[in-house]
């Protein structure tokens, strides 16, 4: 099998900048406070006519540990009380939704994320499902994709357990590394052993999928340490893997100040870590689906990929597009028609929402005809490594060659050092450009302006 990507290091240096990760076009940067309710709901009333299926995200903020590199938007405390308060207002979230949305819709993909969602306790959690079956049209088979973020301290085969029987069929794993002196440098102590009896624990309930989470570039890593991790995930052959470049940007995540700068891998090492662990699992049979992500070939996001049909929102790559999604809880973000709407981001802001019998709703963009192309022109790019000119006319009523002739010329430079393929008809991301996706990206990113580029991590 030809490889998914090729290494070179001079050009990933070269063009190592900042950028957007687009799990949304425009950014989060773009959403303003102009945006209303009013606009929301008539943002749900336009979806209601589509037929689209649905998409629901649920937030569960409470950590028990802060881990130090999280840029997550999280809430920290050893009070396990606090999820009562919280759970009362998202069941009444839930309702309010729910009665904006045509009950024939279909809930294709549920998630829940954080913080971290087995924070919860079991009842809590049979508790959250009921309400969202009562409020919603869930699937009662694994045709839909029900994926929940797992952190294995927070965990364990009871629990994984009752998550299948809840209708849960994917699992997104937390590792991050398995080195006992990164692990203190960044707060996230968490053993070998645990993290296995989760993920044995989700193949013996027969979860479909298992993603594990590993980050790059935090305090003491190394390559040979690094690949050791990996080493020891590889012998539980997960599903996908999530191979995280850990971004430092301590004046946005003040957590993030309590590790030692001096302790970071450099420039060069990180790119050493990542060459090394991508090419071990290219040697293990797994194939680059797309920043940070690696699927065995057999995995529905390979399949999806290979068929153009790979879609990418707020929760990583799925092979769900044709959703509205229905954010639900403090800072979650929905995608509804065409328009993006954020949630209260404290804990106080959304629970007064909720209590005065609102939407917690308080800001949001409504895309224009340009946004919406050239949304669709990055969502191909990052999520299939292909662009047909054909496709987009037809769908968009334009001549792509005229109406992106100035992103084709800046996309020259592109080209000439092998990142790209130009043809009359489409464009092809080469084996060399795909690590460098977002830069390719960026070229059709209308907002982008240099001051903003301190906003966004890194691209490798």
């Amino acid at each position: 099998m030809k490889p998914s990507i090729e290494f070179d290091h001079q050009l990933i240096k070269r063009y190592n900048q900042t950028g957007p990760r687009y799990t949304s076009y425009p950014t989060a940067l773009q959403f303003d406070e102009s945006f209303s309710l009013d606009d929301y709901r008539q943002a749900v009333q336009r979806s209601n006519q589509s037929g689209r299926g649905l998409s629901l995200y649920f937030h569960i903020p409470f950590c028990d540990t802060v881990c130090f590199f999280c840029a997550c938007n999280k809430v920290w405390t050893r009070d396990r009380s606090k999820t009562t308060p919280y759970l009362e207002r998202l069941f009444k979230e839930i309702e309010m939704q729910a009665e904006l949305f045509d009950s024939s819709r279909v809930v294709e993909q549920l998630h829940w994320g954080g913080g971290t969602p087995t924070f919860l306790n079991n009842d809590e959690m049979r508790l959250l499902m009921e309400k969202t079956r009562q409020h919603f049209t869930l699937l009662d088979d694994d045709s839909g994709e029900y994926s929940i973020e797992i952190d294995p301290r927070e965990a364990d085969r009871e629990s994984i357990k009752l998550l299948r029987e809840l209708g849960f069929n994917r699992m997104s794993l937390g590792v991050q590394d398995f080195d006992e002196k990164v692990q203190k440098a960044v707060n996230r102590i968490q053993s070998q052993e645990q993290t296995f009896e989760v993920l044995n624990g989700a193949r013996d309930a027969g979860f479909l999928s298992v993603n594990v989470d590993l980050i790059y570039g935090l305090p003491h890593q190394t390559e040979a340490g690094f690949v050791k991790t990996l080493d020891r995930v590889l012998e539980a052959e997960p599903d996908r893997f999530s191979i995280f470049n850990y971004a430092h940007m301590p004046s946005l995540f003040p957590t993030q100040k309590k590790m030692n700068e001096a302790d970071m891998p450099s420039a060069d090492e990180k790119l050493a870590i990542l060459h090394a662990a991508s090419e071990r699992l290219l040697q293990a049979g797994y194939i680059y689906i797309g920043m940070d992500h690696f699927a065995k070939p057999d995995d529905e996001l390979a399949i999806a990929q290979r068929n153009e049909t790979l879609y990418r929102n707020f929760q990583g790559y799925s092979t769900h597009a044709e959703c509205d999604l229905v954010g639900m809880g403090a800072t979650s973000i929905s995608l509804i028609n065409n328009t993006y709407a954020q949630n209260r981001k404290t804990l106080a802001e959304y629970y007064q929402a909720i209590d005065a019998g609102h939407l917690a709703v308080y800001r949001g963009v409504q895309l224009t005809e340009d946004d919406e192309l050239r949304r669709d022109v990055i969502t191909r790019l990052i999520s299939h490594f292909h662009l047909n000119f054909a496709q987009l006319d037809k769908r968009w009523n334009i001549r792509f060659e005229e109406y992106f002739a100035k992103e084709l010329n800046n996309l020259q430079p592109m080209t000439e050092d092998g990142l790209i393929e130009i043809s009359a008809s489409d464009i092809f991301v080469t084996t060399k450009g795909r690590l460098l996706i977002r830069n390719i990206c960026m070229v059709f990113d209308a907002y982008l302006k240099p001051e903003m580029q301190n906003r966004f991590s890194k691209v490798i």
